[in-house]
């Protein structure tokens, strides 16, 4: 049972491990019989590859880390994101791949990248009535120079995010307050680059995005907008009600919800980064036990009612 975090006299501190009794996880899309093969056929692809190109010098064999990050979920997000073209959603896959090593996705660390958050300007807490995790941004909390070391730190942030993610649930919410003074908004090109980056490297994984803003930040969204993919684009939602989504016991009351939370980076920031370290350390635990399969269940990993692939196919046999 979900802990209702609206009962205590004190405000909260610390993340929500857990969706509220409210939220459900939608029921599973079955695939057809032609996706399946594609499937099948882009599993084949992967297992396949022997080595990860690299544009810095970090070409190498495949990691177990690398294998752990290839699940069937991630196979079936490239293919709906490049409408079940095998040969494409292969390439897409690859390139990621080739990002994450280039850019560093696993080297970046919650000590190192922690003053970015000092402010709270990106806060990871409760869920939509989805089982979604929610991000909170304030655009008006930026205490950093434009740089590497911002997109760093949201790239670090959207990964504990999708550590958050329930069994049954890969998609995320975001609900971001860009009323703002104009040195806080990003500039297009670093807005840019982090949308590419989201749109490339982490294909259908935004479920929703509430943007609070003001005509300044419309004029810039206005610049931007060429740049947003029509899927992404139809996520987002201007100065809409984020309650229509977000259980009132798990909604900031920054945004007219029932919880009331007070950010503490000496309290929240180590509580996030254990909580996070449980949810991948459980996985990974999982995965090793199943045998360390490339196209593993997320459904599984997390703890769901669903058999590993191993024991699927030995079903299969029986």
């Amino acid at each position: 049972m979900a802990v209702d975090v609206t009962s205590s006299a004190k405000p909260l501190q610390t993340p929500i491990g857990k969706p509220s009794d409210t939220s459900q996880i939608p029921p599973a899309v079955e695939l057809t019989a032609p996706q399946k093969v594609k499937y099948e056929d882009l599993l084949k692809i992967v297992k396949s590859w022997k080595e990860i190109p690299s544009r810095s010098g970090k070409n190498g064999p495949v990691t177990e880390s690398e294998i752990f990050w290839l699940t069937k979920e991630c196979l079936l997000r490239y293919l709906r994101a490049s409408k079940w073209d095998t040969a494409k959603s292969a390439k897409r896959i690859q390139g990621t791949l080739t990002w994450r090593r280039d850019f560093g996705v696993e080297e970046i660390t919650g000590d190192g990248i922690s003053s970015e958050n000092e402010t709270g300007k990106l806060i990871l807490l409760g869920y939509d009535l989805f089982t979604r995790p929610c991000g909170y941004m304030y655009a008006g909390r930026q205490n950093s120079e434009a740089g590497p070391r911002q997109v760093q730190f949201v790239v670090f942030m959207l990964e504990r995010m999708i550590d958050f993610t329930e069994a049954g649930q890969d998609t995320l919410t975001l609900i971001i307050n860009l009323r703002t003074k104009a040195t806080a908004i990003p500039s297009l090109g670093q807005a840019k680059e982090i949308l590419d980056i989201i749109q490339t490297h982490y294909p259908e994984r935004l479920g929703k995005a509430f943007l609070s803003s003001s005509w300044m930040v419309d004029g810039f969204f206005r610049l931007l907008t060429p740049f947003i993919d029509p899927q992404t684009r139809e996520k987002l939602v201007f100065n809409g009600d984020a309650k229509e989504i977000v259980p009132v016991e798990q909604l900031c009351k920054d945004f007219q919800g029932g919880l009331e939370f007070e950010y503490d980076h000496k309290i929240y920031w180590p509580a996030l980064l254990k909580l996070c370290a449980e949810k991948r350390d459980f996985k990974w635990k999982r995965w090793v036990e199943a045998g360390k399969n490339y196209g593993e269940s997320e459904f599984y990993l997390k703890g769901g009612n669903e058999l590993s692939v191993s024991h699927q196919e030995i079903d299969k046999n029986v």
